[in-house]
C-alpha cells in the first residue's frame, strides 16, 4: 500500500511568464493536518487583506472584546456588521473567499451583481469592497435576515446597494419557505420539503429572474450569486435562453432536492445546454462563465 502521496504547494511565475508547480511529498496520514494548517493560514491572510481592523477578530476569539455585534471596516471603506450567530457566515463568504474560489473571469468595473440569498448582506459587502462602483441587487424573503441586511446596507449609503424583501423563484406571487422561527437568524430557510417536524412555515413574495431583469432593465449580469436552499433549480430551469444569455457568471451553493432535475449534475448539463462552462467542488459550490 502507497503511504505516500504528492501535494501541490503552490506556484509562482518563472522569467518566461510560466508557471513553476512546486509539489512535496508527505505521508498520507500528515496531509489532513498540513492542508488544514495551509487552510488556517489562508484564512487569516484573507482576514488581514480584506479589514482594517483585522485585529478585532482575534481579540474577539481571544475572549479580549465583549463587543456585540462585531463592526468591521474592510480596507475600501465598506463597514460589516456581525453578531456571533453569522459569524460562521461572514468567515465563509470573507476569509473563505467561498464564492471566488471557481470563478474565472475578472468582473468589470460598474458592474452589475445580484444577490439572491442574501441573507444578512456578507457577500453584498464582500461585493460592494471588491469591486467599486459595482451595482448590486440583494433578495432575502427572511424577515430578521432581511431587517440586518438594511442595517448593513444603511452603514453603507454612499454604496450601490439596493436591498429587497423578496424571495427569486420560478414564477411570481408567493411562496411558502421551511425555516425555524425560533432562530435569531436563519441560514436554511428553504422551499424544499422541510427535513424537521418543528420546522415552521413562513410565505413570503416572490419574483422571478427575468421580472429582475425586466423591472430593472439589466442588459447584462456581469454575476449572479445564489444560495437560497433549493431554489436555484426553479430560478434557473424556468429563465428563457435570452434571459440566460444576459448572465455572464454564476456563483452558487448548490443544494439536492427530490425531483428529477434537482441535482448538481443535472444543474451542469442543463448550464452547459446554455452555453456555460463549469466547475464545481464535493461540498455543493459551483460555478459557471460564459467564454
Amino acid at each position: 500500500m502507497n503511504i505516500y502521496s504528492p501535494v501541490l504547494l503552490g506556484d509562482s511565475s518563472n522569467t518566461d511568464g510560466g508557471k513553476n508547480h512546486v509539489l512535496i511529498i508527505l505521508p498520507i496520514c500528515y496531509q489532513r493536518q498540513y492542508l488544514w494548517r495551509v487552510k488556517i493560514i489562508i484564512r487569516y491572510y484573507h482576514l488581514w487583506k480584506h479589514f482594517k481592523n483585522w485585529k478585532l477578530y482575534l481579540a474577539y476569539k481571544c475572549g479580549l472584546t465583549t463587543a456585540a455585534p462585531l463592526l468591521f471596516e474592510t480596507r475600501s471603506g465598506v463597514l460589516v456588521e456581525v453578531p456571533q450567530r453569522l459569524l460562521q457566515t461572514f468567515k465563509e463568504i470573507f476569509m473563505d473567499e467561498c464564492y471566488l474560489a471557481g470563478l474565472k473571469k475578472n468582473i468589470s468595473p460598474g458592474a452589475t451583481i445580484i444577490d439572491i440569498g442574501a441573507n444578512a448582506g456578507y457577500f453584498t459587502l464582500f461585493a460592494a469592497s471588491k469591486y467599486p462602483g459595482a451595482s448590486i441587487m440583494a433578495y432575502e424573503p427572511v424577515p430578521v435576515n432581511f431587517a440586518e441586511l438594511m442595517r448593513n446596507r444603511n452603514l453603507n449609503k454612499s454604496h450601490r446597494i439596493e436591498c429587497f424583501p423578496l424571495a427569486v423563484a420560478g414564477h411570481c406571487g408567493e411562496i411558502n419557505l421551511s425555516l425555524d422561527a425560533s432562530d435569531s437568524f436563519t441560514t436554511n430557510a428553504t422551499m424544499l420539503t422541510a427535513t424537521s417536524k418543528t420546522a415552521d412555515s413562513l410565505t413570503v413574495g416572490c419574483v422571478t429572474l427575468q421580472k429582475i431583469f425586466d423591472d430593472h432593465r439589466v442588459v447584462r449580469c456581469d454575476l449572479l450569486k445564489i444560495d437560497c436552499e433549493g431554489a436555484e433549480y426553479s430560478i434557473l430551469y424556468s429563465c428563457t435562453p435570452d434571459v440566460l444569455a444576459r448572465v455572464d457568471q454564476i456563483a452558487m451553493e448548490v443544494h439536492q432536492g427530490s425531483g428529477e432535475n434537482e441535482n448538481i449534475e443535472a444543474l451542469d448539463a442543463f448550464l452547459k445546454r446554455q452555453g456555460f462552462q463549469t466547475a464545481r467542488r464535493p461540498v455543493g459550490m459551483f460555478w459557471a462563465w460564459r467564454v
